[in-house]
């Protein structure tokens, strides 16, 4: 047994993946072979999807086949709305109704599924296919069902991402809406062995299914130290516009001693690779709102926070991070506040599932060691002498 403990498991490498890499220090992320900024900026989240679990992107035919397997497997059943319907009468938080529809997902589902299309085992990657094409839907209804409306039935006719959109509103959604979703699922699809993706991994390592892991992953991504904050980062760009002055806003925090939304990351030494990608696409899509004024209270934000906490913690590099931009996109894109986190999920559900499917090619149980720091000379007192 070695002698270094790691906490967190920090540092420590706990698998090979083909899925993609992470480099803090460069500010880069592949994904796929691919840089995030490609990728995000053309594929389609289907495309995206393809690529993780088969290692390549699809050819049109394949494409066009993969998005009719996806959309056919987005209905959920009577028991599975039953569930999300009572989370939503007794308030459940969206994270927990998204928890409780995941673990519901095979209730009353006993139809036949497409078979799958790869030399993967069928069941587990029927099952990735599913959750992939439900997570948006449990969402979506859970919401529904907390306005008091009633759910819609998912369109095969619509695209992943405008799909959810509809589901979410009951409006067929604008280009540039689709686009801009489409742009962060991309970007967040897919990111390491995080909290959550380990969770999954841990799972699927024990041979259970792939809806308890993708379950415990949803349970990781729930903890406020990996889910993040997007949804108090919009709350703090709406005031700081309102306001209409950035630069007071954040020398007033900073000396009051308190953290800004949006900024440093456990990864990342420089700015999140991911942030500008979404800062971008937020870009393009404010071009073309009435909310266009909002947008530039971000930027400004932004360049005044950097700099400011660049002097107020210099031996710190807090540098903006995904979940900034990702306020303001999901924002403009009409995602309500409230499901800012269960809508990384409608994302990440690809990149959890391809890395379930990962681990089962070459599995090993999952199994790190502790180290005992406790006591070890306790002698047994009957209850009667304590």
């Amino acid at each position: 047994m070695g002698e270094t403990t790691n906490p967190g498991l920090e540092g420590v490498i706990v698998a090979e993946t083909e899925l993609s890499d992470v480099d803090g220090e460069a500010g880069e992320l592949i994904i796929g072979g691919y840089p995030l900024e490609e990728l995000a900026a053309n594929a389609s989240y289907e495309e995206s999807v393809f690529l993780l679990l088969e290692g390549r992107l699809p050819t049109a035919d394949e494409l066009e086949a993969f998005r009719a397997d996806l959309a056919a497997r987005r209905r959920i059943t009577e028991e599975v709305q039953q569930v999300l319907r009572r989370a939503a009468e007794d308030g459940a938080p969206a994270m927990d109704a998204l928890r409780m529809g995941v673990a519901a997902a095979s209730l009353g589902d006993d139809r036949d599924e497409p078979e799958a299309t790869s030399g993967i085992d069928p069941e587990p990657r029927d099952d990735a296919m599913r959750l992939v094409a439900v997570v948006p839907t449990i969402v979506a209804t859970y919401w529904r069902y907390r306005r008091d409306e009633e759910p819609l039935e998912p369109r095969p006719d619509l695209s992943h991402a405008a799909n959810y959109l509809y589901l979410l509103t009951g409006e067929e959604p604008t280009p540039a809406d689709v686009r801009g979703l489409e742009t962060y699922l991309n970007t967040v699809i897919e990111h390491g062995v995080n909290a959550s993706t380990f969770t999954a991994r841990t799972v699927v390592s024990t041979e259970s299914d792939l809806i308890s892991a993708i379950t415990a992953a949803v349970g990781a991504l729930k903890g406020p130290l990996h889910g993040g904050a997007p949804g108090p980062v919009l709350e703090m760009l709406r005031e700081v516009h309102e306001e209409g002055d950035p630069e007071g806003y954040v020398r007033a925090k900073l000396e009051a001693g308190e953290r800004l939304m949006g900024f440093g990351h456990r990864v990342y030494r420089v700015r999140d690779p991911r942030a500008a990608v979404l800062s971008n696409g937020a870009e393009r899509l404010y071009a073309q709102s009435a909310d266009a004024d909002f947008f530039e209270t971000v930027q400004a934000f932004e360049s005044v926070a950097v700099d400011a906490l660049a002097e107020h913690k210099p031996d710190r590099r807090l540098e903006t991070n995904v979940e900034f931009y990702t306020a303001a996109l999901l924002d403009g894109v009409g995602v309500p506040r409230e499901l800012f986190t269960p809508t990384f999920a409608v994302s990440r559900v690809g990149g959890w599932s391809a890395h379930c499917l990962e681990q089962l090619e070459d599995n090993r149980l999952v199994r790190p060691v502790s180290r005992y720091a406790g006591e070890t000379d306790r002698t047994w007192t009957p209850v009667g002498e304590r």
